[in-house]
């Protein structure tokens, strides 16, 4: 998944991923971060269709203490609020919960 920049990863949104922390022998943290990267890559491309750039808000995959899959939203506060705006108004038209 790519955004605006070719570096859309370490362009500013600065988030704590799994190898922020210790790491557990025997966990498979890979499997549980490839669900994770399937469902953020989702996301992403969703957000990219809605006008959002990758560089204010965006999903990022990692894995908890325990292998399974984590996404993470990470965002600047006014796209946040700009998400937060679209999907309360798709709630009220008939949009999924």
């Amino acid at each position: 998944m790519t955004g605006s920049s070719e570096d859309w990863l370490n362009d500013g949104l600065d988030v704590a991923g799994s190898d922020s922390g210790l790491w557990v022998s025997g966990v498979d943290y890979i499997a549980g971060w490839r669900e994770a990267r399937e469902a953020a890559d989702r996301l992403n491309r969703a957000l990219l269709a809605m006008g959002f750039e990758l560089s204010t808000v965006r999903a990022v995959a990692s894995s908890d203490e325990g292998g399974r899959g984590v996404v993470r939203l990470a965002g600047r506060p006014g796209a946040v609020e700009r998400l937060a705006r679209f999907l309360e108004g798709a709630r009220g038209h008939g949009g999924a919960a």
